[in-house]
């Protein structure tokens, strides 16, 4: 291709894109308050968090030494300052109806802790601290840490996570910075230009195009059809994986440098298009594949409004080309330029969407994805330059890799080639000899581009155990044993091990494991697809205690989990998974369905598994749905886990005698629907917790990384031994019935309590029955109260006394009716006053309710909480602030009449009940009041599903029955 070419295809990419302009608003159009989507490039940072796939590895470390008289409170205002003007470093992430959203959070101060250390003692210190994982739920996603060599000698580290930034917004960062730092030190004003765009309106505007997006993301998937990730990679099943990177490099000479640069001026290509195809070449010989796809980091910036955009402005761009026969490096150039300038031109078509549109062929037989190398030309990192100070980047290398490999070359005064890998993707060997080829080739083509590739530098390398290889391992293996049972009793961690062979389906394996470094389903059928054949390897492996055997000794299939979960019968919970399946991807799967041939990806893995914990009450992950992949392998492994969890009584607990860890809140009634939805809070916010359960509860807890202390409200032992050591209480849990229990389990916590936030959920049962409509938050109890209410009174006044006492923080929150999606929540429907609408509802019977009377009042009704709104609530009276310390407050998200909640039924159920106005309505629904709820009116300010209509159609849709 001619440099003529080339400026045609320029020009046509510049007229797509000013064309898409035209056609579409600017992002600023799209301003709003509240909550706001994720972008598509934020949500693929969220779900790799969700699924346990983040830690330190989207950490951004900005790390400078600095050397001159440096202020640290004006850098610490500056820091504050810059989070007040660049919104997207101070927002959270959350989560509500299956679907991410993002939040501003108010302007708080940075903190900027000064640490002493030596130079020789920096590097630890810095590591430490860049790896330290972020709470994306709770926030912040900016850090700051000075560390004090000397008066005049520090060295800052700034960490951030990159859900809020990315390279482009890293200038624009440290010129703000540098502005402000100045503004803060001689008390003069910055001098920077109002920001034009914030991000979260930016991702509005993003999602506005959803449809556009959608349509182009069908067309880059029809130009990927048939695309296959390298051989050259050993297969990593989804899971939970370390991503330790390898790290190899070698010296470029200024000279190779220069001479690749006149290549693409000659040629009518970047520097980067060279790299690339140098790239593609040296794959091309390594793995002697002639189509290949390799990925490349895409920004969003080509609109000069979003040029100073702080925020992640990403995508991946997939670069197809195919290579065949033996050409010259030049027409390697020439197609690899052409496939980069058609990725380019649609640079906006997320990344994401496109792997949705392949489905099943994104990803190889292990789930693994298409793009699995990458390819960049780096720079040397900038150092954040303040006035006043000599400044030198300081590189932190966190030791992480985000593909299975990447071919990089860095530019500089010390140019060089570098090849990190994922080590459990390619072993260090083979690394090493790709980059000597890499590095090799780059040198000879610099020198001689007309050089064909069989005349480059290069070998063909071994990558994956081949399928004949795993043959030949297996072929002393009888015939009426699987062999995979034979490949994992060769693996000295597992004691035992089985095969299930269901008809018309595939293979289902169990395994008994042993000693300290035992290995997880997930290795051991790693381990398998290098074993056994493609053809024998099993869906999944579920590990179990022990192999239930028959009399004669043999395992007894019938009874390994999953072994019900046949394809007819009805069977549980087979039935549960397909229908969850299906309410997610469209349609009902085959009870061997793949998921990701279903169209399933990790979004829907993670709404997957959220929906199965809700119906099965059983611990499930989105990483348990990419591992076992199939509806029936899945059923087993929640066969299994209640298996595991029906055994637990047996099980000794050690909690509660072990060292609380630093801020560990002790939460009671964790399994309830009130106290499941605070702890779902606590562990978003990244708190860690102790939850006192029963013994058959304590599984479920323990599975979501929960200390469990075992015991209850009437064992005041297992309390005391509970609350030893905690910096906090949440009591949440109580009897509803016996008075005296709750009152004794009160004073047993209060009894160890020492010291910190202790928080109490009560009960507006205890006002009892107001004079007044309008009830003050801790106005007096007004006769008659229930003995429900009496007992959070009781349980009250002691709390309340302790705190007068100087014992620590205590609140009491009082709640209404707590309605949410739990299904302990969802019984509700079955009780009291609300229970007995919706029983005459469902029976189609009349829905008796009060009538006004002449002289009293005109509004009877419910006053309600959402348990999400409460748990936010709870949590923020337990956050070492002293919120509403030595009061009573109330949590009401709102009220509603009886008429307008008896028709929604009816709407909901579909019944044909009508509503009758009479004076002989049960006198428990002459309910007048309305509950203040002024102090924590911030955190109980309704999130997007948290109106009464929404939560009260998610009770309904699983209605008890």
């Amino acid at each position: 291709m001619t440099a003529t070419d080339q400026a045609a295809l320029l020009r046509l990419a510049r007229r797509r894109a000013g064309a898409g302009q035209d056609r579409t608003a600017r992002p600023a159009a799209f301003q709003g308050e509240g909550p706001a989507p994720l972008s598509h490039a934020q949500q693929r940072m969220w779900l790799m968090d969700r699924l346990g796939q983040g830690g330190a590895l989207y950490n951004v470390p900005l790390a400078t030494r600095l050397r001159g008289p440096l202020d640290a409170e004006a850098l610490a205002g500056a820091l504050t300052a810059l989070t007040a003007r660049h919104t997207v470093l101070r927002t959270r992430y959350g989560q509500r109806d299956d679907q991410p959203y993002q939040e501003v959070g108010p302007t708080t101060a940075v903190p900027l802790p000064v640490v002493p250390a030596t130079p020789a003692q920096a590097p630890e210190l810095l590591a430490e601290e860049a790896a330290r994982p972020f709470d994306l739920a709770a926030g912040p996603v900016l850090r700051a840490l000075l560390l004090r060599h000397g008066p005049e000698d520090h060295t800052l580290l700034l960490t951030l996570h990159h859900i809020a930034v990315d390279g482009g917004s890293l200038p624009v960062l440290g010129a703000d910075l540098a502005a402000l730092y100045q503004a803060a030190r001689t008390g003069g004003p910055a001098g920077l230009a109002e920001v034009e765009t914030q991000y979260a309106d930016y991702a509005r505007w993003e999602r506005a195009r959803d449809a556009e997006l959608t349509a182009a993301a069908d067309r880059r998937a029809a130009a990927l059809a048939g695309a296959r990730g390298t051989a050259l990679l050993r297969p990593v099943p989804p899971g939970a994986r370390t991503r330790q990177a390898g790290l190899h490099t070698a010296p470029l000479t200024t000279a190779t440098l220069d001479g690749l640069r006149r290549l693409g001026a000659e040629h009518g290509a970047t520097l980067f298009a060279v790299v690339l195809a140098a790239a593609f070449a040296t794959l091309r010989t390594a793995t002697g594949e002639a189509d290949l796809t390799l990925g490349c980091a895409g920004g969003h910036r080509a609109r000069p409004e979003l040029r100073r955009l702080v925020g992640l402005g990403v995508n991946t761009l997939p670069i197809r080309a195919e290579l065949p026969g033996d050409p010259e490096f030049t027409e390697v150039l020439g197609l690899v330029r052409a496939a980069l300038l058609d990725a380019q031109a649609h640079h906006d078509v997320p990344f994401d969407l496109i792997l949705e549109r392949l489905g099943a062929a994104a990803r190889d037989a292990d789930g693994n994805p298409l793009l699995a190398v990458s390819c960049d030309l780096i720079r040397p990192a900038e150092p954040l330059a303040l006035p006043g100070l000599a400044a030198q980047a300081v590189e932190i290398d966190l030791g992480l890799a985000k593909f299975g490999l990447a071919l990089l070359v860095e530019e500089g005064p010390q140019p060089r080639c570098l090849v990190q890998h994922d080590t459990a993707a390619l072993d260090e060997p083979t690394a090493q000899r790709l980059l000597t080829g890499f590095a090799e080739l780059l040198t000879a083509v610099a020198a001689d581009p007309a050089r064909r590739l069989g005349d480059l530098p290069g070998a063909r390398l071994t990558g994956a155990v081949s399928d004949s290889t795993s043959d030949s391992a297996s072929a002393s293996v009888a015939e009426a044993e699987h062999p995979a049972v034979a490949a994992l009793l060769a693996d000295p961690r597992v004691a035992e091990a089985a095969v299930l062979t269901p008809e018309g389906g595939p293979a289902l394996a169990y395994a008994v494991v042993r000693g300290p470094d035992a290995p997880s389903g997930l290795d051991l059928r790693t381990a398998l697809r290098r074993r056994v054949p493609a053809s024998s390897l099993p869906a999944a492996v579920t590990l179990v205690d022990a192999l239930p055997r028959q009399a004669d000794g043999s395992v007894d299939q019938a009874r390994l989990p999953g072994a019900g979960a046949a394809p007819a019968g009805g069977s549980e919970p087979l039935d549960t998974v397909r229908a969850a399946f299906g309410e997610l991807l469209g349609t009902t799967p085959q009870p061997d369905g793949d998921f990701f041939a279903l169209g399933g990806h990790s979004l829907v893995a993670v709404q997957l598994a959220e929906r199965l914990r809700i119906r099965t009450g059983l611990p499930l992950t989105g990483l348990d749905v990419l591992e076992q992949r199939t509806p029936r392998a899945l059923a087993g492994l929640l066969d299994a886990r209640a298996a595991e969890r029906r055994a637990a009584p047996g099980r000794p607990s050690d909690a509660g005698r072990r060292p609380a860890r630093a801020g560990t809140v002790l939460l009671t009634g964790a399994t309830g629907g009130v106290g499941a939805a605070v702890l779902q809070e606590l562990l978003a916010q990244g708190r860690p917790v102790r939850a006192l359960a029963r013994p058959e509860s304590a599984h479920l807890l323990a599975r979501q990384g929960v200390e469990v202390a075992e015991g209850d409200l009437a064992d005041l032992d297992s309390l005391r031994r509970a609350v030893d050591g905690v910096d906090t209480v949440i009591h949440a849990a109580c009897t509803f019935t016996e008075h005296a229990t709750d009152v004794a389990a009160m004073r047993a916590l209060l009894d160890g309590w020492q010291g910190g936030d202790f928080v109490f959920v009560g009960s507006i049962d205890a006002y009892g029955r107001p004079t007044a409509a309008e009830v003050a938050e801790g106005g007096p109890a007004e006769q008659p109260v229930s003995p429900y209410g009496q007992a959070k009174l009781d349980c009250e006044r002691l709390l309340l006394e302790a705190v007068e006492a100087g014992r620590g923080r205590g609140a009491v929150v009082r709640s209404p009716i707590v309605w949410g999606p739990h299904r302990r929540l969802r019984d509700q429907l079955r009780w009291g006053s609300t229970g007995a609408l919706y029983q005459a509802a469902s029976a189609g019977e009349p829905l008796v309710l009060p009538a006004p009377a002449a002289d009293g009042p005109d509004w009877y009704g419910a006053s309600w909480v959402h348990s999400a709104a409460l748990a936010r609530a709870v949590t923020g009276c337990a956050d070492g602030t002293g919120r509403a310390s030595g009061r009573i407050v109330n949590a009401v998200t709102g009220h509603v009449s009886w008429p307008e909640l008896a028709a929604e039924l009816v709407r909901l159920l579909g019944s044909s009940s009508v509503i009758e106005l009479r004076a002989d309505a049960d006198p428990e629904l002459r309910r007048p009041w309305h509950y203040r709820a002024d102090a924590l009116a911030d955190l109980l300010r309704p999130e997007p599903g948290e109106d009464w209509r929404s939560v009260l159609a998610a009770m309904v849709e699983r209605r008890p029955s």
